[in-house]
């Protein structure tokens, strides 16, 4: 069965990414995009000339061919969206984050629970091998107890017209790569933390360009540190007792740098590993046509998504108070 998938806006991320790996997958078809300017359509079409462009989102919803609607929308028209898909009858895979607060992602779970058709988060470096990995050798104790994660995730964009600096919008470092830090920090380990023990934030325009937040785990800590106007790097690494596990290309791997996980341990061993060649977001897709198959579950849920923001909110409100 080939599922039919449908993009909402033109935008630079579904241009280059997300579009290119929907036509990429086995066993998917982009067969419809939705936007007004010809002009932004037109890259689309280069790599599927039969791409069905809609001049509204409405239309979109109205395809009666389109299985999946991917929402790469700005953070705050990402619950609408996804919830007009839904009651359309559509399959619906959102860009992160879901929503811009915890609780408003309660109704958009109780619609799909509701319509029984799959809706989840577009989160996907859980689909690259590096992190299932990672989950693996924490879990059989290769690096004996956890004792400290440390994340960082960092660009500059010195465009202060850009979407992320525009606080009625869902601007900020934590909704765009706290997301990552946080979450996969929550993904490898299977933990929550207990507590956000400190902050030290810096705003411009209402938005947080740059965080360093501290959080206590049960049984282990954890730092994190993202920014959008610091030169672009970024890095995991879990500190255990008898070893550490270091990611040099964590969240963007490919085109940051190629996924590589250095596994150092007590008695002097050290182990390199590589995966040059595995595309995440085409793994994502397929993960997700999937799950529409009935085939097997889609391996990062809303309810992920829920806990992640949970720990955003928990993060402003540490900084709010103190």
């Amino acid at each position: 069965m080939t599922v039919n998938w449908a993009i909402l806006g033109a935008g630079k991320f579904a241009r280059q990414q997300m579009g290119p790996a929907i036509h990429a997958a086995s066993g998917a078809r982009l067969v419809a995009l939705g936007t007004s300017s010809p002009d932004k359509a037109a890259p689309f079409q280069a790599f599927a000339p039969d791409l069905r462009v809609h001049d509204s989102y409405d239309a979109v919803l109205a395809d009666d061919t389109v299985d999946v609607v991917y929402v790469p929308l700005p953070n705050h028209l990402h619950i609408e969206w996804a919830e007009k898909a839904l009651r359309a009858g559509k399959h619906v895979l959102v860009e992160k984050p879901v929503g811009m607060q915890a609780a408003l992602i309660d109704p958009l779970i109780a619609l799909r629970n509701k319509t029984g058709l799959q809706a989840s988060e577009a989160y996907m470096i859980v689909h690259h091998p590096q992190w299932q990995r990672v989950r693996h050798l924490l879990a059989d104790g290769a690096i004996g107890a956890l004792a400290h994660v440390d994340g960082f995730f960092a660009y500059n964009n010195p465009d202060l017209t850009n979407v992320r600096f525009d606080p009625a919008k869902g601007g900020g470092s934590l909704p765009d790569i706290g997301v990552y830090t946080i979450g996969s920090t929550r993904f490898a380990t299977g933990s929550e933390p207990v507590e956000i023990t400190h902050t030290d934030i810096d705003y411009h325009n209402g938005v947080d360009v740059r965080a360093r937040v501290a959080a206590r785990f049960d049984g282990f800590t954890a730092h994190w540190v993202t920014a959008m106007n610091v030169h672009a790097a970024q890095h995991m690494t879990f500190h255990g007792t008898d070893g550490s596990i270091h990611l040099s290309a964590p969240f963007n791997a490919g085109s940051f740098g190629e996924a590589t996980l250095v596994l150092e341990q007590s008695d002097g061993a050290r182990r390199v590993e590589r995966w040059p060649d595995q595309r995440q977001y085409v793994t994502q897709v397929e993960g997700f046509c999937a799950a529409v198959r009935g085939d097997a579950p889609f391996a990062w849920t809303l309810e992920e998504a829920r806990a992640t923001q949970h720990v955003i909110d928990m993060v402003y409100a540490k900084d709010k108070t103190g």
